[in-house]
């Protein structure tokens, strides 16, 4: 594909992040994740010419499947959910790359197996490959895969070269502390950290990493961005869907653990860390920890304290009646799963003490939206600051990570005529506009991030325990309550009346996402 079909993003990839011959095993060959979004990732990696020069993948699963009916599966996949289009020649020359390994996840014969193949491949090209393992299972069986390639020495393969054996793991990583710190045990037996790779797929979005360059590559933002000029931030992932078919998941998992302990807490430690002393991938890992670490542990008491969660009811999304969340599917009638939640964290730094963190995520919201936004103090009230002529908002900086990724900035203008009168207007900076629609998306550079060994996007396990420490108390606080305590919103809606509370004391109130 030639370079000026490429998207801007890409101008000059390729040259600097060429990747070894790599075998990549996923894992869950298929399931919804591989489908959806891995399949395609990789086709759109070699449409941009960033896979290896010798690339193959082999999808492990427990049903068997012939190589051949693999590949046409794997079509209808790139078909199906590609951003692009697979063109005819790039498939062809892919598609001999694509296999198949069935084998139960528990069996280590599976896997001595699936070393063996790759063995053998390593034989026929007289050379070594660079393998890359990607777990998109469901939890339960992290563990005995990890094992697995552990005991079958595919965990150690390449230990003494440049390029080990790597692991991409998917969230969600434990349930709480005490099951991350199991699961981080058990990789730790088999890999080194630098060989982990754990996975969240929100810093792969491009709004997401801009945030470290809107920061820190522009003088404007970065002396303002502190408790001296910042009234609050607000951190929203919010989605319209209910739980469709993953009732049976969701309600042993709720949204603090779905959604608030690895995506809502990544995008707090980016927006609130020090500047790392290098963009070297431990220089920016090690100040999200001490993020984390600040973060003091959130007052639980139920009337006054720092979380309130809520279970959706009956409403309306986009003028249809959708049903509450004890009505779907697979839900147990008694329920207290949390659909909603809202946490308020304080920071114990130097440049956020006393800046309250909002953060909220819920199903059944009015929009599906996730969005940062940083709302400043307002300016002394001396000259604008008398009848209703003056329409005044706080400045608001708002960095849109989906949908219709960007920034806003909020600021006060006057109101052309013959009178002074003011009124908030947006300022907005629009990646479709600006580089086009057809972004490249985040599962493609976390894949080609790992076979490059560039662990910046991802989490590091002193992270994920940090994280697990904040959320597990408010975990352990609501599963003793049960249902005592739980709000209800209607589907549609921004959440419960509850939430507001959280922001009164400080005189804020929760932003309305618009389009």
């Amino acid at each position: 594909m030639s370079q000026t079909h490429r998207h801007p993003f890409l101008n000059g990839l390729s040259k600097h992040r060429g990747a070894p011959p790599t075998v990549l095993v996923i894992f869950g060959a298929s399931g919804d994740l591989t489908q959806r979004k891995l399949i395609p990732a990789i086709a759109n990696l070699a449409l941009d010419n960033l896979l290896p020069s010798e690339f193959h993948f082999i999808g492990f699963g427990r049903t068997p499947v012939s190589d051949a009916d693999f590949r046409t599966l794997s079509k209808e996949a790139i078909e199906s959910h590609s951003r692009r289009s697979i063109i005819d020649d790039v498939w062809e020359r892919i598609r001999p790359q694509f296999s198949y390994h069935a084998g139960d996840y528990g069996a280590a014969d599976a896997f001595k197996a699936l070393a063996d193949r790759i063995h053998e491949m390593e034989k026929q090209r007289d050379s070594h490959f660079q393998l890359l393992f990607y777990i998109s299972t469901p939890p339960g069986v992290f563990s005995s895969i990890i094992r697995n390639l552990g005991l079958s020495g595919l965990a150690s393969h390449g230990a003494d070269s440049d390029h080990p054996a790597r692991v991409i793991i998917e969230k969600p990583f434990g349930h709480d502390l005490e099951s991350a710190r199991e699961l981080n045990r058990t990789l730790r037996s088999h890999f080194r950290e630098d060989q982990i790779y754990r996975i969240d797929h929100y810093l792969g979005k491009e709004t997401v990493q801009d945030l470290l360059v809107q920061r820190f590559a522009n003088a404007i933002f970065e002396p303002i961005w502190n408790r001296e000029y910042v009234s609050c931030v607000q951190v929203t992932v919010a989605e319209q869907l209910g739980v469709g078919s993953r009732a049976g998941y969701y309600d042993q998992s709720g949204a603090l653990r779905d959604m608030i302990q690895n995506h809502a807490m990544q995008l707090v430690s980016l927006t609130a860390m020090e500047p790392p002393v290098s963009l070297d991938p431990e220089s920016i890992r090690d100040e999200k920890v001490k993020v984390l670490k600040a973060i003091q542990p959130l007052d639980l008491r139920n009337s006054e304290g720092d979380a309130v969660r809520a279970q959706y009811r009956e409403g309306l999304i986009e003028g249809q009646r959708v049903h509450g969340y004890k009505q779907e599917n697979g839900v147990p009638a008694g329920s207290s799963t949390e659909t909603y939640a809202a946490l308020r964290l304080f920071i114990n730094n130097w440049r956020w003490k006393g800046v309250p963190f909002y953060v909220r995520s819920g199903k059944r919201m009015a929009r599906r939206t996730s969005e940062i936004a940083i709302q400043f103090k307002r300016p002394p009230g001396i000259l604008f600051s008398e009848g209703n002529r003056f329409d005044l908002s706080p400045n608001i900086m708002v960095i849109r990570v989906q949908p219709d990724e960007g920034v806003t900035l909020l600021l006060n203008s006057k109101v052309p005529g013959l009178e002074t009168r003011t009124q908030p207007v947006k300022m907005h900076f629009n990646y479709a506009t600006t580089y086009g629609s057809n972004t490249p998306e985040a599962y493609e550079r976390l894949i080609l991030d790992a076979m490059v060994g560039d662990s910046t996007l991802f989490i590091r396990g002193d992270e994920t325990e940090e994280s697990w420490r904040i959320i597990t108390p408010v975990l352990e606080h609501w599963e003793a309550l049960d249902a005592r305590g739980l709000e209800t919103y209607s589907a549609g809606s921004w959440g419960p009346l509850a939430a507001e509370r959280l922001l009164w004391e400080h005189k804020h109130e929760w932003r309305r996402p618009g389009p």
